[in-house]
């Protein structure tokens, strides 16, 4: 069994054109990431799939692998498979490549959860919501869980769907998703494999293909969302961040 972190880093972001290459506090994007996931205990590999020889170039010096993956791939979990190659009972950790303060111990976590729980194909994260604003904003993902921790259903809309009153948002009810995933090797393969179902076209949510096939997501309770660059006006905001934390 291999434990390996992937790093999906594309060129083409619709939003953010190159920003895998953006510097972050004079370094590349893709750099502050790879070396944050490089920290994470209990990692056999640590890969970048890249369909851009540029970020391939700005990471061999990192200490991690580089996989060239084909530039029409439709997502970025086709790019994890496609340069993990996961045997069935790998463990498959998909890393966001905009993620420059990612936390080494959730990474870790994750895949602690399916190496010590069959029940699961998948593990994910979740952190709560505290305000009105998140809890409608379409742009954050919401998740509802099972008694066990397990995922029920993600949704842009706020669920779940308070029916008298207003959302309380003290009750840790209200989860926001955290975009990091765990695969078993054998479900991954699976998944790239399926074809996108209604529910995943609806609300653009591929982890809801997932769920439509019967693999079950474990969901892991972290206190943060992280701080993501998503659109230029997030560098000043990310760079902020890293100030604050000394990192820089």
């Amino acid at each position: 069994m291999r434990t390996v972190g992937v790093i999906p880093a594309r060129w083409g972001s619709t939003r953010f054109p190159g920003k895998s290459l953006h510097p972050i506090c004079g370094r590349p994007l893709v750099v502050w990431v790879a070396e944050a996931v490089r920290r994470a205990p209990g990692l056999d590999e640590v890969i970048v799939a890249t369909d851009d020889a540029r970020i391939a170039a700005a990471v061999r010096d990192t200490g991690v692998s580089v996989v060239m993956t084909h530039p029409d791939l439709p997502s970025g979990t086709d790019r994890v498979a496609a340069a993990a190659q996961p045997a069935d009972d790998d463990i498959i950790v998909n890393i966001q490549g905009d993620e420059p303060l990612i936390d080494p111990g959730l990474i870790e976590a994750l895949a602690v959860r399916l190496r010590t729980d069959a029940a699961y194909q998948m593990a994910t994260a979740a952190c709560p919501i505290r305000t009105s604003r998140e809890l409608e904003a379409r742009t954050v993902v919401k998740v509802v869980c099972d008694a066990d921790g397990g995922a029920l259903y993600f949704s842009r809309l706020p669920i779940p769907c308070r029916r008298d009153g207003e959302p309380d948002l003290q009750s840790d009810l209200y989860l926001r998703h955290v975009g990091i995933y765990a695969y078993r090797g054998a479900f991954l393969k699976r998944l790239v494999q399926e074809p996108p179902c209604a529910l995943e076209r609806t609300e653009s949510l591929e982890q809801l293909r997932a769920l439509y096939i019967g693999g079950r997501i474990a969901v892991l309770r972290t206190a943060h969302s992280g701080c993501g660059v998503d659109i230029p006006e997030d560098v000043a905001i990310v760079e902020a961040e890293m100030r604050k934390r000394g990192i820089v």
